[in-house]
Order: structure tokens, then sequence, then C-alpha cells
């Protein structure tokens, strides 16, 4: 028996793109690619507006979310095509404070995941670590940076977000 959707669960989602159509203008950039050249590889969290935080608009860049913000596979092999298909040859990493992903460990995460219901997910890997920010962020940077299917050329840098005072701090990795 096929399920159907419950867009009745959606009815917020719908309307706020009833008032987007209000006044939606297509983005200037042609095929998607970043009118400002550049890449944003940061965390799903809610807090973390990276158009906001940068000053930035809609068509100015890529923005590459995950648990985390952590450089997987997927990212690197996104920013592959971000930067020889959509004109990207910046990318920012972007760690952030108070984040979920490095207050515990894979195992103390699979653990809360079944503690409320879920099923059993050992066989995930939640990128999760006790470390600071700091630390995940030079990692992560060094990845991109290392990654041999980049351009040489490529300019990584690494800032952490501050979900408290909305302060965006560099680092020279």
């Amino acid at each position: 028996m096929e399920r159907s959707f419950p867009w009745r669960d959606m009815a917020d989602v719908l309307q706020g793109n009833m008032e987007h159509l209000e006044v939606f203008t297509p983005p200037k950039a042609p095929s998607g690619v970043a009118l400002k050249g550049l890449a944003v590889v940061t965390c799903m969290d809610s807090r973390v507006d990276p158009y906001s935080m940068l000053g930035m608009h809609r068509g100015d860049l890529k923005i590459l979310r995950n648990a985390g913000g952590r450089v997987t596979e997927d990212v690197l092999r996104t920013l592959v095509a971000a930067c020889y298909l959509l004109g990207v040859h910046r990318v920012l990493v972007i760690a952030h404070t108070d984040c979920l992903m490095t207050s515990g460990t894979d195992e103390e995460l699979h653990a809360a995941v079944s503690q409320h219901g879920g099923p059993d997910t050992q066989s995930l890997d939640f990128n999760a670590v006790k470390i600071s920010p700091e630390a995940t962020l030079a990692e992560d940077v060094t990845k991109i940076r290392s990654f041999p299917l980049l351009p040489d050329e490529l300019i990584v840098g690494g800032a952490i977000y501050d979900v408290d005072t909305g302060r965006l701090t560099t680092y020279d990795l």
C-alpha cells in the first residue's frame, strides 16, 4: 500500500512559500554560479545563518551543511563540482560554539538516539568528537587543502561562529 505525503503537516511551509512568491525575483547568478566565488562548509545548526553572518545574499555563495559542519567525502565531492563548474575559488570552513557534534563521541550519540526511541545507529559515523571547535576546524581545513582533486590555488580558511554573540573569529591554520 502506497502512503501519501501528509501535506497538512507542512501547511506552514507552503504558506511561507506563498509569501516568498510575493517578493521573489530570480537570482542574478547564471546556472547556479557562486557570484562571490565562495563556498561555506558549516553545521546544520539552525542558529547558524551563513548569509546573514557574512553579509551575503542568495546567489553569492555555495553552502554545504551537515551535522557538525564536518568535511566528509560528500563535502569534498561537492567542492570539486563547485570549484570546476560553479565558480568557487574560495572556501570558508565555519565551526561554531555550543555544537552538539563536539559535545560527545559517536558512541554517546548512538546511545542518545536509542534513549530517544530511535533505531540502532551503530552503522552511522556521526563524526562526533569531544574536542574543541578549533581542533575540528584545523582538521577540516587540512582535509580540503590536501585533497588532490581540488585546485592547488584554492583559497581555504577557517573561522568559528559564536552562536551567543554572532561574532565570527578567524584562524590562521
